[in-house]
């Protein structure tokens, strides 16, 4: 059974810095790298590189962006097949790393905002989980999160990054995951982590996680609350660690890993992808993460 992500393909242009500048404020940095990139390709590698046979719906042009942003899907085996070529730039992130590891992003989505919910295929046979995002069209991730209901397909939507979700598209989603940011935009009732989740939880999802970086995460189910510690690194580079937590725990999900042993190996995974620079480049190998669950 395949992991079918339907999300974004980017090329990422990274600078890093002493710090991220300021608004009106020009900051020197180093040499600018290009990667590949797209939150949708992320998680799609990431989720290959963890074990899971791995498809992604996703769209980019014929310019000169194409190769460096479909190299690590290449390299990680994901299924390109319903990958589109449409007549629009491929997507490009600009991205500023600073001394520290945080970042600032700005995406210009080419061909990614060219999606159609005409572009998506009818039948889902074959798919355990479908993961989602928030870079392309609202009406394409939409569609894709109905499909794979109607065919009882999980659906985990990673709320990033922040804009308006469609009316009812919590309704389709079978596990939430978002930052603190991210869980604040969608408007709960304010109070504890514990309560803003779980109030989300009447809106749909079975699962809210929310990841809390060098804090860990916090998952809420009907069930109860669980909150899971952070692995240990020295953190160099961010970029992608989130959509390394969330394909990695889609594809132990499709594994058949029970939700709290999913969830320590992505946030094994999200940590030591902050151990090395860029996105893709920077992503654990399944060996890695299996060695530092093997003492648990």
């Amino acid at each position: 059974m395949t992991v079918l992500v339907v999300g974004s393909v980017n090329a990422d242009l990274t600078v890093r810095t002493a710090r991220i500048p300021a608004p009106g404020e020009t900051v020197l940095g180093g040499d600018a790298v290009t990667s590949p990139g797209g939150k949708g390709a992320n998680q799609a590698v990431a989720a290959a590189l963890a074990g899971a046979p791995v498809a992604l719906i996703g769209a980019v042009g014929q310019d000169t962006f194409r190769d460096v942003a479909l190299r690590g899907l290449q390299g990680a085996g994901v299924n390109l097949g319903s990958l589109l070529t449409l007549d629009a730039p491929t997507g490009l992130a600009l991205i500023t790393v600073s001394a520290q590891g945080e970042n600032a992003i700005t995406v210009a989505s080419g061909a990614n905002a060219h999606l159609t919910p005409a572009h998506l295929p009818e039948d889902l046979g074959g798919v355990s989980h479908l993961l989602l995002q928030q870079e392309l069209p609202p009406e394409v991730t939409l569609h894709a999160a109905r499909q794979a209901r109607a065919a009882g397909v999980p659906v985990l939507l990673n709320a990033a990054p922040t804009r308006d979700l469609p009316a009812d598209l919590l309704g389709q989603v079978t596990h939430l995951i978002v930052n603190e940011h991210e869980l604040t935009a969608l408007r709960p009732d304010g109070g504890t982590l514990e309560r803003q989740a779980a109030s989300i939880l009447a809106r749909g999802p079975q699962a809210v996680t929310v990841t809390l970086g060098a804090q860990g995460s916090l998952t809420v189910t009907a069930q109860g609350s669980h909150r899971l510690a952070a692995h240990p690194v020295q953190a160099t580079d961010t970029t992608g660690a989130g959509d390394t937590f969330c394909g990695v725990l889609a594809a132990r999900l499709a594994a058949g890993d029970p939700l709290p042993a999913a969830l320590r190996a992505a946030g094994v995974a999200g940590a030591l992808a902050c151990t090395r620079p860029g996105a893709q480049d920077a992503m654990p190998r399944w060996a890695e993460v299996q060695a530092v669950l093997a003492p648990a």
